[in-house]
C-alpha cells in the first residue's frame, strides 16, 4: 500500500501559552494506514520533531482565555483556589453534545457542593453558544474556542477514529484542574451518554 500523507497548510500555526510554532508540509509526518490506526485510538497529531500530547495527571493546565457565551472573556487562572472541569465537545446543539450538556447542567449542584466548577468548551461561535445555552437552559459557561489553539494544546483537537475512518476533529475529551493548575484527572475520547455519571462517580461525588 503506497504511504499516505497528511498535509497541513504552508502557513499553519500551532499556538501554546508560551509560543508560536509553525509548519511547513514538509515537516509533516506520513499518517497511518488503515491497519497501524486500527492499533490507535485518536492518536495526537504528530509532525516531524513535534507532536501535541495530552494532557497526563500531574501536568500544569494550560492557561488560556476564550470569549464565553454572553461576550464576556473568560481565563482558567482566573478559578485558581478552585477546581474547574475543563470539557472539550465538538458541536453545540447536536445530539450527543446536547445529552451531555444537559448531564453537567443536572449535576451542577452536586459538583459545585464538591468544589468543582464547570467549563465547556467548543469550536462554536459565541452567537450558537448564546442560543444552546439557552434553548437548554445552561447553567456554566460555555466557550468559543474558534481556531481549536486551546484543544491543540489540550490534547483535545487531531486523529480521531469516526466510523472506521480517521479523520482530523475535536476529540470528546475532559480534565479536571486542581486548585492549583494541576491536572488531576483526564479523559480522552469519552463517550457522551453517561459520562457525567461516571465522572462523578470518579471523582467520589454522590447522586445525593
Amino acid at each position: 500500500m503506497p504511504r499516505q500523507w497528511r498535509q497541513v497548510p504552508s502557513s499553519h500555526i500551532i499556538v501554546s501559552a508560551s509560543r508560536a510554532y509553525r509548519f511547513t508540509p514538509d515537516m509533516v509526518e506520513p499518517a497511518f494506514d488503515e491497519s497501524s490506526a486500527a492499533a490507535v485510538n485518536a492518536a495526537p497529531v504528530h509532525l516531524k520533531g513535534m507532536s501535541m500530547p495530552r494532557l497526563e495527571v500531574g501536568n500544569t493546565a494550560p492557561d488560556f482565555t476564550l470569549p464565553a457565551a454572553d461576550g464576556a472573556e473568560v481565563t482558567l487562572s482566573e478559578f485558581r483556589g478552585q477546581r474547574v472541569v475543563v470539557y472539550f465537545y465538538p458541536a453545540a446543539m447536536t445530539p450527543g453534545c446536547t445529552t451531555q450538556a444537559c448531564d453537567f447542567r443536572d449535576s451542577l449542584a452536586a459538583l459545585q457542593s464538591a468544589g468543582l466548577q464547570v467549563l465547556g468548551i467548543s469550536p462554536d461561535k459565541p452567537e450558537k453558544l448564546a442560543t444552546f445555552s439557552e434553548k437548554e437552559s445552561l447553567n456554566f459557561p460555555l466557550l468559543s474556542d474558534a481556531d481549536k489553539s486551546v484543544m491543540t494544546e489540550w490534547g483535545a483537537f487531531g486523529e480521531k477514529k469516526n466510523y472506521g475512518r480517521i479523520v482530523q476533529g475535536v476529540i470528546r475529551s475532559t480534565v479536571v484542574v486542581d486548585a492549583d493548575g494541576t491536572v488531576e484527572h483526564a479523559q480522552y475520547n469519552v463517550k457522551a451518554t453517561g459520562h457525567v455519571a461516571r465522572l462523578r462517580k470518579q471523582l467520589g461525588i454522590d447522586d445525593g
